[in-house]
């Protein structure tokens, strides 16, 4: 299970980006009376008692947007929505309750996640009686106030009782059903593939481009195990998205890599790779998610195009996914299909691991008397060690004494050497860099060195 999401969402100007500085501890989010500041999904890790949670941020719910990006603000929010494990819905206690609130209340009603009412703003004692009427909502509501400082252990508690226990997080079970998104741009053989896994024409197959339109779950059986198929629309460059039938295809196959365990990018052996194809990727990389390049109806190349060549081609196109395994496979007769999947079911695996902190310590400690982090203004970054703190993707978090030190360069560095050296290697990773406490005293990397 990766790090735990907790998403801030609300209506404009209801406080979420102070809120959202407020319990990270820093300035991260613009504050700003204006609405529409915050459009993009803004995410911080940080440290809830024992716990680590990636806070959220979002824009306005039910803002018209200046420079006519309502929709791509909007797909942000339901991004965050559909990926929270607590959702705080945020409103303001001395404007009262709205009508964009009770929309966004509606919105929130079928969520499968808990939710809290966050009623921000409440500056004094005096105004906790005027919060209870958010109560209609039937949420917990938990008066606060990011500008007065008021309420955050209330507040920090309420989200730790409904975050999942943390054995859990630990001990994810060994099995589970496999859930894959298969993507790519319209016409490449995806719902084909489909009808070859189901033994059963489960999806209409069709010359016409864009003849699926909804993502749509098969189930099948191989060797014993149960995997989840996630057939979604073709892809279409943004500008080329004229319909609503377009929009919502589109929008809904990028859920479908948000829900998916491994992500399967379809390609036409016959057909050059594509701006869709590279944006994605990009979506997929942003999204954490292990992944095979799928290089489909590879028979109407044999003899005409060196396999080697067309691997050549991904890696130049791809230099960001170079770990990303490559197939080549024609999904009308299955052929090369099982290898494809036994793969797939081996990147699940690697994505769920877990290594202990010694042997996290053990490499990266390794990694450092090989290559030191360099100097960086007059100052050496020193790292004191490092914890795997979340699954899918297994997330590591290196505690040092300033994160502005380590270069990009640096951190690429030791990504690499996870990657090779760590039993994760074809899977992303995400990495975070946290000051070390002045209360922690740990070191790891220094105390075994100086024996």
């Amino acid at each position: 299970m990766g790090v735990s999401q907790v998403a801030i969402v609300g209506r404009p100007n209801v406080g979420k980006s102070s809120l959202f500085n407020w319990l990270a501890g820093k300035r991260l989010a613009i504050v700003d009376p204006t609405a529409g500041v915050t459009r993009d999904r803004l995410t911080h890790l940080t440290q809830f008692g024992e716990r680590f949670v990636e806070l959220v941020d979002t824009g306005g719910i039910g803002i018209d947007d200046v420079d006519n990006l309502t929709e791509e603000i909007e797909e942000q929010i339901q991004a965050a929505i559909d990926s929270a494990t607590v959702i705080l819905f945020v409103v303001d206690t001395r404007e009262g309750m709205t009508p964009l609130d009770s929309k966004v209340a509606e919105r929130l009603r079928y969520v499968q996640v808990p939710v809290i009412c966050i009623a921000n703003k409440t500056d004094h004692s005096k105004l906790e009686s005027q919060a209870d009427e958010f109560y209609q909502f039937g949420r917990k509501v938990v008066p606060v106030s990011a500008k007065e400082n008021r309420g955050k252990d209330e507040l920090l508690e309420a989200v730790l009782e409904k975050l999942p226990p943390v054995d859990l997080e630990t001990n994810p079970p060994e099995e589970g059903i496999m859930k894959v998104a298969i993507v790519g741009r319209r016409n490449t053989g995806k719902s084909t593939l489909v009808n070859t896994l189901a033994e059963a024409e489960r999806m209409i197959v069709s010359e016409v481009p864009g003849t699926t339109r909804d993502s749509i779950d098969v189930r099948y059986e191989m060797d014993g195990k149960t995997f989840i198929a996630i057939d979604t629309p073709g892809f279409r460059r943004s500008k080329a998205i004229s319909t609503d039938i377009d929009f919502y295809s589109t929008h809904r196959a990028q859920r479908a890599i948000r829900r998916a365990d491994v992500v399967l990018l379809f390609f036409d052996a016959s057909q050059r790779i594509s701006k869709v194809d590279k944006q994605l990727s990009d979506y997929i990389a942003q999204q954490y998610k292990p992944c095979i390049f799928v290089v489909n109806k590879w028979d109407l190349m044999v003899g005409s195009m060196p396999l080697d060549k067309w691997v050549t081609y991904l890696h130049d196109t791809f230099r960001t996914m170079l770990y990303v395994p490559i197939a080549f496979i024609t999904g009308q007769t299955g052929k090369n299909v099982k290898a494809m999947l036994n793969h797939a079911q081996m990147l699940y695996k690697q994505s769920r691991m877990r290594l202990s902190t010694a042997q996290l310590n053990k490499l990266l400690r390794a990694a450092i008397e090989k290559n030191p982090p360099p100097t960086h203004q007059n100052r050496r970054a020193r790292i004191y060690y490092a914890t795997q703190v979340a699954e899918q993707p297994p997330t590591i978090v290196l505690f040092c004494n300033d994160p502005k030190l380590i270069t990009q360069g640096y951190q690429r560095y030791l990504l690499g050497v996870f990657r090779d050296r760590l039993r994760f290697n074809e899977v992303p990773i995400k990495i975070y860099l946290r000051r070390r406490e002045q209360s922690d005293e740990r070191n790891e990397i220094d105390a075994e060195t100086e024996e």
